[in-house]
């Protein structure tokens, strides 16, 4: 049986994250009902997250899904001219698939937006259970095609356009950018930004070993975010669950990708990085090997989580050709 880590082995600026968590119980997402497991990560974004900002201006817009409408909301940054077009990111929120809305990233999206300079649309899809693979995935595709069709009148300039997400959200935005059914005609984005991403669903490295307990996201909890999302039968190999899989010999769009040791997801974003990097793609890969999963809503706890945020919206400024 493999020890616990120690809160020792904890980053400096996470340890109080991680003690308070395993003092309170060590309470899961599984662990609870999943109304309650929705309210408590809205909650702990909103207590956790960077501080709010001002930007100069947000709209929530309905976007047309199969079977109804979804959400996205648009943050322009502050100081952008009111009639000119912006670069703009689309971004993917984290949760499983299953926790999380445009509220719980919204002071994330808001410190991208402003530190960027690019606008950022910031998708409300569809969660699993309810909604199961490949509906959220699809919801993005459908909020990318929106966002094409309404460029002029969202004030977006589509040549200048970058992807990013958190975790789930991190693999849908991969795939957005590197799945031939995923492209969107109009839409060539010149970056992707992957903070922790899912890359490999199968659960076959070695970071599913180590980090079973003691932490908010543990190798039990991603089977539990799987078992939501996926169907059963649903082979997880398939490239929209697993790019990994799918990644050696292709070179994707400049990669930004953010690891943490202490996740369970560590080894396959890094073996991510690696296999982008073989291929031929520029990659800017920071690894916080004494971190957890979270850095980013967590960033108004975690020093670390700011100073990266702040590093991913320069990676975007200089890709996106934003005019400072």
């Amino acid at each position: 049986m493999r020890q616990r880590i120690a809160l020792d082995l904890v980053a400096a600026d996470a340890v109080d994250l991680v003690r308070a968590f395993r003092d309170n119980g060590e309470v899961s997402f599984k662990d609870v009902p999943l109304a309650d497991a929705r309210a408590n990560y809205l909650k702990v974004c909103s207590a956790n997250g960077v501080a709010w900002e001002a930007v100069a201006e947000v709209s929530t817009l309905a976007y047309p899904v199969i079977q109804g409408n979804a959400a996205l909301r648009l943050y322009r940054p502050a100081g952008s001219a009111a009639d000119t077009l912006t670069p703009w990111v689309l971004f993917i929120h984290g949760g499983g698939w299953v926790i999380g809305n445009l509220d719980s990233h919204d002071s994330l999206c808001r410190s991208l937006a402003n530190q960027s300079g690019a606008s950022v649309v910031a998708v409300d899809y569809r969660l699993a259970p309810e909604h199961p693979f490949p509906a959220p995935l699809d919801d993005c595709r459908a909020a990318l095609q929106f966002v094409r069709d309404n460029a002029s009148a969202l004030r977006l300039d589509l040549d200048n356009a970058v992807v990013a997400g958190d975790s789930a959200g991190g693999n849908m935005a991969t795939v957005l950018a590197n799945h031939p059914a995923y492209q969107v005609e109009g839409i060539a984005f010149k970056a992707q930004v992957l903070f922790y991403p899912v890359t490999d669903l199968t659960a076959s490295h070695g970071s599913y070993q180590r980090i079973t307990d003691g932490f908010s996201l543990t190798a039990k909890s991603m089977y539990w975010f799987r078992e939501q999302y996926v169907p059963a039968g649903q082979n997880l190999s398939d490239a929209r669950l697993s790019p990994l899989l799918h990644a050696e010999g292709r070179t994707q769009p400049d990669l930004f990708i953010l690891t943490a040791g202490h996740d369970p997801l560590a080894d396959e974003g890094i073996a991510y990085a690696a296999a982008a990097a073989r291929a031929g793609t520029a990659v800017v890969h920071h690894h916080l090997p004494r971190h957890a999963h979270g850095v980013m809503t967590n960033a108004g706890r975690i020093e670390s989580g700011r100073r990266l945020l702040a590093e991913a919206a320069g990676f975007i400024a200089d890709r996106a050709k934003v005019s400072r």
